[in-house]
């Protein structure tokens, strides 16, 4: 009895270790040699970027993506030795997505919050921002004065829906259904299906009024509080320290000014 015991545990024992060993990798045991999340960053030479198109961050120019936050990137990457890989994502996974290694950041205007510092390792502040409400020309008087009756929009787990889904006053009366894009809230809202767009005032900037693509809508800035855009890591993750000093050596030498100026977001800029 003792040996049938004896036998069927040695065999258990066989059979596990041959499991281990022909099991499929995972993302966490792909990465085991490496020490930290910059050496595993550092092993693959890349690291990949979540975003989402969002002028004047990201956008595409013909098949090129442009935009103040890719060229923000590449020239951290620079410092870091490593290529940039843009990966875009599902703004509302975007957490998802960074825990299980699909991407390495998140770096598309993300606004920092208690939440998001709770759960995920976040860069230094680099720039300012604020939410804004798109409208069409002949309502600014109208919504102006009161949101009350109106269609909202925002972005599903944006600041914008936050804010529109808070106790501020000016929303008690509005009605809001999210979108899964700042761009879609504006298309609503130009097209008359929404009345009233949460976007970021960085977003509004060159997305609205004479000379763009939405002429026919404008800004109504209500002062809402301010806000400050981070690059979003791993928990504890090592690669946020390396790109808050990356950050910092691009401000110093004016690269990150003229990245900003380029985009007509130089006033913004908040890394000292």
């Amino acid at each position: 009895m003792k040996l049938r015991k004896l036998l069927a545990v040695t065999l258990a024992a066989a059979s596990m270790a041959a499991m281990a060993g022909c099991g499929p990798q995972t993302a966490d045991s792909t990465d085991s040699a490496a020490a930290s999340d910059m050496e595993y960053i550092k092993e693959k030479g890349s690291l990949t970027i979540g975003y989402t198109l969002f002028a004047p961050m990201n956008y595409m120019e013909g098949d090129e993506l442009i935009g103040f936050e890719t060229d923000f990137a590449k020239a951290v990457c620079e410092k870091l030795g490593v290529t940039p890989d843009f990966q875009e994502i599902n703004w509302d996974a975007k957490e998802i997505e960074l825990s299980s290694k699909k991407i390495d950041c998140i770096w598309n205007g993300m606004t920092i919050t208690d939440d998001l510092k709770s759960n995920l390792s976040i860069s230094l502040p680099y720039m300012e921002n604020r939410q804004v409400l798109i409208v069409k020309s002949e309502d600014v008087d109208k919504y102006t004065a009161s949101l009350d009756g109106a269609n909202v929009v925002a972005e599903s787990g944006s600041a914008g829906e936050e804010l529109a889904e808070s106790e501020d006053e000016s929303f008690a009366g509005s009605i809001f259904t999210p979108v899964d894009s700042q761009a879609k809230a504006l298309m609503d809202v130009a097209s008359g299906v929404s009345d009233v767009a949460v976007i970021d005032y960085v977003m509004s900037l060159g997305s609205v009024g004479e000379g763009t693509d939405y002429a026919n809508l404008e800004i109504i800035d209500k002062n809402y509080p301010s806000e400050n855009y981070g690059v979003a890591f791993r928990k504890d993750s090592d690669v946020t320290a390396k790109v808050n000093e990356a950050m910092k050596e691009l401000k110093k030498d004016g690269t990150l000014d003229e990245i900003a100026a380029k985009y007509n977001l130089d006033k913004l800029i908040t890394v000292q």
